[in-house]
């Protein structure tokens, strides 16, 4: 199959990871600066969030170093208003992430789109992160991970949805339900090693410039693999995508399709 000629299938969606495969970076580390300058973090801790950046950047992120990430974050901000915290994020997004995001995600999500196929973001980073992406990008809605909170909206440290490994297949099949989607005509793209369930949950699974432990295992099985390297910015591309009506009202919803399944369902990991 040609890169961007997807043909048009019933059920058909295309799943996205974020971090590394749709941007170039880690979301979370690329707020570090705004987090700052916002009063939230000090000097030390930009340092370590930095140290902690070349980790991920040049090892990837195996399982133990996704816990460390994700225990790190949520001690961090253990006390934070969440909706301050969200509105930070949202009025930050152009200047942190338009220029990190891949041409080549951009041109993919396109294409999925333009074939009549529903896009999603399923990513590990945090719902304040990925939602209002999902938005920018014009996907139908994401999955993300969720932090506990108080009845005054603070961080309580604790994790009340994690997406990650086969949580993230729970989210998609939740998603395919409420979607009418056959994950057999469904896409996933991912660079982690930590996502090959989500690989593996669909009928077409692309690697995307893949950690050792991915690359490994793609070869293994003969799964498809891109190297996505050009970043763009988003200002152009996207206003005249929401000329055209290609940003999706519904991506509006928290976690669309699985957040309420979740947040039911499950509680910390």
């Amino acid at each position: 199959m040609a890169e961007h000629d997807f043909p048009a299938a019933l059920g058909a969606a295309a799943f996205f990871d974020l971090d590394k495969t749709t941007i170039a970076d880690a979301a979370l580390f690329a707020f570090g600066s705004t987090l700052r300058e916002a009063g939230f973090l000090n000097t030390g801790l930009v340092l370590r969030a930095v140290w902690g950046r070349l980790v991920f950047k040049y090892l990837g992120a195996d399982h133990d170093r996704m816990e460390d990430m994700r225990n790190n974050a949520l001690r961090l901000c253990t006390g934070w208003d969440q909706k301050h915290m969200a509105e930070i994020v949202t009025e930050a997004l152009e200047d942190v992430i338009d220029p990190i995001v891949y041409r080549e995600a951009v041109d993919e999500i396109a294409a999925h789109k333009a074939a009549g196929h529903k896009v999603f973001m399923v990513s590990a980073s945090p719902e304040e992160i990925v939602v209002p992406l999902s938005k920018h990008l014009g996907a139908d809605g994401a999955v993300a991970t969720i932090a506990a909170t108080d009845r005054n909206g603070k961080y309580t440290g604790e994790v009340e949805f994690y997406s990650y490994g086969m949580y993230k297949v729970d989210a998609m099949e939740a998603l395919a339900l409420e979607h009418d989607l056959d994950l057999r005509e469904c896409y996933a793209y991912t660079d982690s090693v930590t996502d090959i369930p989500m690989l593996e949950a669909v009928g077409f699974p692309i690697v995307v410039n893949p950690d050792r432990g991915l690359a490994r295992v793609a070869a293994e099985r003969g799964w498809e693999v891109r190297s996505f390297s050009t970043t763009m910015s988003l200002r152009d591309r996207v206003g005249e995508h929401a000329k055209a009506g290609a940003i999706v009202a519904g991506a509006g919803a928290l976690a669309t399709g699985a957040g309420w399944y979740f947040r039911s369902k499950r509680r910390a990991v």
